[in-house]
């Protein structure tokens, strides 16, 4: 599926305020679109909960070039269990830092050689920042690193299943692997457990989202049930009040981690930039009976 456009990943979030904060002023990212929804997702979007909920799309630019990330807010729902799942998200920005000393956030220098610092969200989840500006045209954000258990099941699933474009083929004895998407201005990067260790989702478990053509969605869910892979939602419309519908298909790789293909007409109508959207996000925010102020 060389097609396949890499479009987000999602955190559950706990405290809407402190996670904004952090990823509006200490990551310099802007609110693309929010929504509100009065009951659980078809398609387990917002986890296992049948509950009042939001999404908040927030990034360094529109969602039709730019990988971002969504916020998946239950309300009532405080904090989520952190597993060893998600490694982290890396970003070139020749600001974070900065910003992150003026606000006085936490900021681990680091001298490995691939970036110079982590900030963690105030839900656990670690950012690596390369203190350097991006490529003309690249995104800020580089890759999302996900921990898996075998290294050649998952680089049999993601990229002989799936067909999803590989960066960099390794061997069998390689602990890591990317896949590039987006013409190569975002990878995926998939790094194995120490042998013997378990993965734990655990609560906070999230998804990697990417957009295919309305006429692929059918062949995936051929070739993962060929292949007797998971299948966690089968095809599916998901209406959002106020704009498009779209079709998706959630899967699960060896390991559990969640993916989701959508259909890229729908999900182009659907991610359309809301400018009024920071502004509602905030309103909600300020009126929120559960969020601690």
């Amino acid at each position: 599926m060389a097609s396949a456009r890499a479009l987000h990943y999602v955190f559950k979030i706990g405290n809407r305020a402190k996670n904004i904060h952090f990823f509006r002023e200490i990551l310099g990212m802007k609110v693309l679109r929010h929504e509100e929804f009065t009951q659980g997702c078809d398609a387990a979007c917002n986890g296992p909960y049948d509950n009042r909920w939001s999404k908040t799309m927030i990034g360094y630019g529109p969602e039709s070039s730019h990988f971002v990330i969504e916020l998946t807010y239950n309300y009532g729902v405080k904090e989520y269990a952190l597993g060893n799942d998600f490694v982290g998200m890396t970003i070139k920005s020749t600001d974070i830092i900065d910003r992150a000393t003026k606000h006085g956030y936490p900021v681990e220098k680091v001298t490995d050689g691939s970036h110079q610092a982590v900030l963690v969200s105030p839900d656990g989840y670690r950012v690596f920042v390369v203190a350097e500006a991006p490529a003309a045209g690249t995104d800020p954000v580089q890759r999302v690193a996900l921990h898996v258990t075998d290294i050649v099941k998952s680089r049999h699933y993601w990229a002989d299943t799936l067909a999803l474009p590989l960066l960099d083929a390794g061997s069998a004895s390689d602990k890591k692997l990317q896949l590039s998407f987006n013409n190569g201005k975002f990878a995926l990067e998939l790094s194995q457990l120490e042998q013997g260790k378990a993965l734990d989702r655990a609560k906070a478990y999230g998804r990697i989202a990417f957009a295919v053509p309305y006429d692929e969605q059918p062949k995936i869910d051929e070739v993962i049930r060929a292949a007797n892979g998971t299948i966690l939602t089968p095809l599916i419309s998901l209406d959002t009040p106020g704009k498009a519908t779209v079709r998706v298909i959630i899967l699960a790789d060896p390991d559990g981690h969640e993916i989701c293909f959508v259909d890229e007409e729908g999900f182009s109508a659907l991610s359309a930039l809301d400018p009024e959207s920071n502004e509602a996000l905030d309103k909600y925010i300020a009126k929120d009976p559960f969020q601690e102020k």
